[in-house]
């Protein structure tokens, strides 16, 4: 009979079951044996209620039946139940009413209940002076657990990670392999914490299936793993994930999970830039922790976020984020008191109070990695309050520092892409620092390298995510026209995503920028660099070239984006209508005020140009300006990215044309393509899968692919160029051993680009420069298929007489149906160098 109570938490359905049909025997012991073992298997399936009705019937029988030590017995699993429900004075006094009769095992048991319960209260540091050894591993078990976490939570990581090792170690001798999935659960916690979110979801993953059948682990699972969706910056994702499990631990009576899930929602409404969402999720989680005082204090926390991202700005404010700071410092919450400290400097700045905003600061410490670049915000905005400009740009170098290093482990596109929000307004605090040409540049670089650098070692292909993509191609190709099959679409899209995320990575670090502008002058030649940079409201350029670099300032931003978007709508209807006038009317005057207000201020002369261009301009068709038809360009996210891309190495290769299905002029297009390569690789028709042109594109000096294209908006990484057996994914580009050198997308949209906070710019294009291909051609619009056809027949003739892609891509152009055709990456031939791309050279020193 014992047995039940040890399996509720591995088997809680069969232990339901038998201890059911055993509840009505006539020994008053077993029955309440029975009715503990109905308790604790009706809270591991989502019926707390229930199961508290259990315990204390259980309780009542014992007490009528003077069984003392089996009422103590029900009073230690209540504690547990209690606290789950939130009533921590019941659970707190149930545990000091076992505690002087319960012996042994009993009496450990006792003790891991109260360190959760003193956990799940806010009493850290309570928690984490509990140190008693006990025989019993399951108990050991979860002692370790809760003693790990409140460590863990007072900021000490390593200390309670080794508390889970050592857990995780006795569970597994043991056999036990509920709780080891527990242990991992809170290893993954610790290792978001840390700031390793590819270890952090990798483990929710694994652990996810040893909870089903358990509604409240689960539901504690997937609470921690909103929270690494909300330091990986997709807070979207983590507040329909929170909304649900909300409803479920509604539903089921858990209360104190109910709240621990609405502190998580409000923050993630925070990072979702819904502060009045937030302000009223943190209210509802402060009713929900009722007697939890010192959680109580984070939903408090997030509220006075709330208030200063809604504009507040007052005494009341600064008093109250002081307050709260003192008070989650007393209750061992480290990271949450610095970040409220952090708060109350950022008041105290705003209301020019300089001296008082530096005793914040001093007081802050360590945190997570929004805390420290938040911290050394306010750092930089008092030292700038001081005016002392240069300690501040040393500030803003250090938060960017941290962001980059945040960024480095990621070995997922997207988190490199999303990570760079973090330092967003840090970074344009550096470039609104930056007083000359060469400074303004290099502020700028700094913030793109957080997610434009790609990682040192290029991951190994995995095969689990090339079966996903094969499946979700498969899948994708048939969605058209069996409109079932969207829902199937949608969990393989979210596997892929979740399976890519658990890539690790590193990147060579930093020491410093002094070496940049030198670089670029040698590389640039007789070519000019203008890299476009917004600075609050306006839009500057920085221009480089022969050696000396020149700051202008362009105008308001906000109308040049209103311009782009006009040309992207003029050309792309006479994508389609090459004859309309009123498009070619409104494409004239437009291109005309973005050539008046982008280009006619830089002096560029006849110079080729190597753009680098700030949001809109990302997704402007660049030969549809007048001084710019017919002249060299090509276009990259960045400086750096640039001079990366052209020290690409020429390690020759074969050329790959493939051509998608239901493309009007498709085999045309590369049956003329051919005709320039003869030796090249033809693949059309049926043969023409995605698997084939992958295997075709590794090696590939050229490779051509002429296919329908689709922008996914909202995740550019499931943009695709449809093929034979369904799209090839950007995602599909990522693990080619040896990318080609120049890659020719002839596809409407393919060189479109999703930005992300931070300037992160996230596409197919980008996505393959950033795996290794020097050079990449590809339209930011809807392009026309005959006048596609004809272009790129003139393109690669050229390039087949030697001809640069830049150059070649300029000279073909010709019909408005294919203005949206853009030179991204190196654009020209570089030169291979063995020297670092992303670091300083010797003799150089750091910025």
């Amino acid at each position: 009979m014992s047995d039940l109570l040890a399996l509720a938490a591995h088997d809680p359905r069969g232990v339901y079951a038998t201890a059911s049909e055993l509840r009505d025997t006539g020994d008053p012991g077993q029955r309440v044996l029975a009715l503990r073992a109905l308790g604790l298997a009706g809270k591991e399936l989502g019926r707390l209620r229930e199961g508290i009705a259990h315990l204390r019937e259980a309780l009542r029988l014992a007490e009528s039946a003077r069984l003392g030590y089996a009422a103590a017995q029900v009073r230690m699993n209540l504690v547990g139940l209690l606290a789950a429900g939130g009533d921590i004075e019941g659970a707190l006094a149930a545990a000091d009413a076992a505690a002087p009769v319960l012996t042994g095992a009993d009496a450990d048991r006792l003790l891991a209940n109260r360190a959760y319960l003193l956990a799940r209260s806010g009493r850290i540091r309570e928690v984490a002076r509990i140190a008693r050894t006990c025989t019993d591993p399951e108990i050991l078990v979860g002692l370790r657990i809760n003693t790990g976490l409140a460590k863990a939570y007072a900021g000490r990581l390593g200390r309670g990670e080794a508390d889970l090792r050592v857990a995780l170690a006795v569970a597994e001798r043991a056999g036990l392999r509920h709780q080891a999935a527990m242990v991992r659960h809170n290893l993954a916690f610790v290792a978001m914490r840390r700031g390793d979110l590819p270890r952090a979801l990798a483990l929710y993953d694994v652990v996810e299936p040893e909870f089903a059948g358990a509604e409240e682990r689960l539901c504690q699972l997937r609470v921690d793993r909103a929270e690494a969706l909300i330091a990986a910056r997709l807070p979207g994702e983590a507040r329909v994930l929170l909304a649900d499990t909300v409803d479920r631990l509604t539903a089921g009576g858990y209360r104190c999970d109910t709240a621990d899930a609405l502190l998580l929602l409000a923050h993630a409404e925070l990072a979702d830039g819904d502060p009045e969402a937030a302000a009223e999720t943190a209210r509802r989680a402060r009713a929900e922790f009722a007697e939890r005082t010192g959680s109580a204090l984070l939903a408090e926390q997030v509220g006075l976020r709330a208030r200063w991202a809604h504009g507040d700005r007052s005494a009341a404010l600064l008093a109250a984020a002081e307050r709260t700071a003192e008070r989650l410092a007393a209750y061992g919450w480290a990271s949450a008191a610095a970040d409220a400290r952090t708060l109350a400097a950022l008041v105290a700045l705003s209301r020019a109070d300089p001296d008082h905003a530096e005793h914040l600061l001093s007081r802050v410490r360590g945190g997570t990695v929004s805390t420290r670049v938040a911290a050394l915000h306010a750092t930089a905005l008092l030292r700038l309050a001081r005016g002392d400009r240069p300690g501040a740009s040393a500030a803003v170098r250090a938060g960017l520092r941290a962001a980059d290093e945040h960024a480095a482990a990621l070995g997922a596109v997207e988190l490199r892409g999303r990570a760079a929000g973090w330092a967003a307004e840090l970074a344009d605090l550096g470039v609104r620092l930056a007083t000359g040409p060469r400074a303004l540049l290099v502020a700028a670089e700094r913030a793109r390298a957080i997610a434009g650098r790609p990682p040192a070692v290029r991951p190994p292909r995995d095969r689990r995510l090339a079966g996903l993509l094969a499946e979700l191609r498969r899948v994708s190709a048939e969605v058209p026209g069996r409109p079932e099959l969207q829902a199937a679409q949608r969990r393989l899209e979210g596997a892929v995503r979740a399976r890519c995320r658990h890539l690790s990575s590193s990147r060579d670090a930093v020491a410093g920028w002094g070496w940049l502008v030198p670089a670029l002058a040698e590389a640039l030649g007789d070519r000019m660099l203008v890299e476009f940079v917004r600075v609050g409201a306006d839009l500057l350029a920085v221009t480089l070239a022969d050696g000396r670099c020149r700051r202008r300032v362009l105008g308001p931003y906000d109308k040049v984006r209103t311009d782009v978007r006009l040309v992207r709508f003029a050309v792309s209807r006479l994508a389609h209508d090459p004859g309309n006038a009123a498009a070619r009317a409104s494409l004239a005057a437009t291109a005309g005020r973005l050539h008046a207000r982008l280009i006619a201020p830089l002096s560029v002369g006849e110079r080729p140009l190597v753009l680098a261009p700030v949001g809109a301009l990302h997704g402007l068709p660049w030969a549809a300006l007048p001084s710019l038809t017919g002249r060299p360009v090509t276009v990259a996210p960045s400086a750096a990215s640039w001079l990366r891309a052209m020290r690409t190495p020429s390690a020759g290769g074969h050329v790959t044309l493939v051509a998608g299905p239901d493309l009007t002029h498709a085999d045309e297009e590369i049956g003329a393509v051919r005709a320039s390569h003869p030796e090249a690789r033809v693949l059309t028709g049926a043969a023409a899968t995605a698997e084939n042109a992958r295997s075709a594109l590794d090696g590939a000096a050229i490779a051509h692919i002429a296919a329908h294209g689709a922008f996914r908006s909202g995740n550019a990484l499931f943009s695709g160029l449809r093929l034979a057996d369904g799209p090839l994914f950007t995602y599909d580009l990522e693990h080619l051993e040896r990318p080609p050198r120049l890659l020719v997308l002839s596809a409407c949209d393919a060189g479109r680009v999703e930005i992300y906070e931070g300037e992160a710019v996230i596409g197919m294009v980008t996505a393959a420069l950033g795996f290794g291909t020097a050079t990449v051609v590809a339209a930011v619009t809807p392009v026309g298929d005959a006048a596609a056809r004809d272009l790129m027949t003139g393109f690669h003739r050229r390039l087949a007489a030697g001809a640069s892609p830049a150059d070649a891509l300029a000279t073909a152009s010709g019909s408005l149906s294919a203005l949206g055709f853009v030179c991204f990456g190196a654009g020209h031939d570089g030169h291979a160098s063995s020297g670092c791309d992303d670091g300083p050279r010797p003799g150089t020193a750091a910025l």
